[in-house]
This record gives structure tokens, sequence and C-alpha cells, in this order.
């Protein structure tokens, strides 16, 4: 291996949530659970759809499959809040990490976290891909 950092695939994840138990733990937890797992903007945002438990679902899923990418899961290292599921300039869905998650990012050598996420009647899906160069870019 040359001194140079490999440029390429750090970690790949998916996730496969339940709209019918998202939907039944928005009823037993509503705000609270909101408030641990998704970001205001998150809220507002599925909040505002018209059936709002398929859109958390979704964000649920990326955020479990980001961390399933990491190998860390959901815990110490990385929160439910350092995940942020946002929309970009085209719509479609991105990602901003905060806090710990941006930290581990930084200390990976992620460069870039591409996500796919796909909603049917009873599940939502998402797939997470993080892209970058090992060892953070250092020889």
């Amino acid at each position: 291996m040359s001194a140079r950092a490999i440029a390429g695939v750090l970690g790949l994840g998916v996730d496969l949530t339940e709209n019918a138990r998202m939907r039944a733990t928005l009823k037993r937890w509503n705000g609270q659970f909101k408030s641990r797992v998704f970001r205001p903007a998150e809220q507002r945002y599925c909040d505002a759809c018209s059936q709002p438990w398929r859109h958390y679902a979704g964000r649920f899923a990326v955020k479990e499959a980001i961390s399933k990418a990491f190998g860390t899961g959901i815990g110490e290292a990385l929160g439910w809040l350092d995940i942020e599921v946002v929309r970009g300039a085209a719509g479609a869905p991105t990602v901003k990490l905060h806090d710990a998650g941006a930290r581990l990012a930084r200390r990976r050598g992620v460069q870039r976290i591409l996500i796919s996420l796909s909603h049917t009647r009873h599940y939502a899906v998402a797939q997470a891909l993080l892209v970058g160069r090992e060892n953070g870019g250092r020889a």
C-alpha cells in the first residue's frame, strides 16, 4: 500500500422500519419519543405530512442505516440527534451530522454520506454509504 490514503467506501448500512410500529410508538410516546430521536426541523417536516408516521419511519431508518455504516449503532459514539435528515436542493433527502456525529465523521475520514430512502404502505427502507478517505485522509 502506498503512502497515499485510499479513497472509497468506508461503510455501508441498511435499515427497514415498519410504518405501523412507528405509528404506534408515536401514538404512545408522541412528544417524548420525537424529542429524543428527531431534531425540530425533522419534526416540523414530518408533522406537516398527511401520514407523518411514514415520514418518521423513513427518517428513523436513515439514522439506523447511518449508525450501521459507521459500525457503532446508536449509543455513546453516535446519538439519534447527531444525525439529521434534511431535504436537499432538489428535494431528495440528504444528511447533516451534528456534534458527536460530525466529530466521528472527521475522525473516520468521511467526506460524504450518500443515502437512499424509500417508502411503501407498510415499510420504510434506507441505505447509507460513507464515502471518504481511510485514516482521515492522512498517510
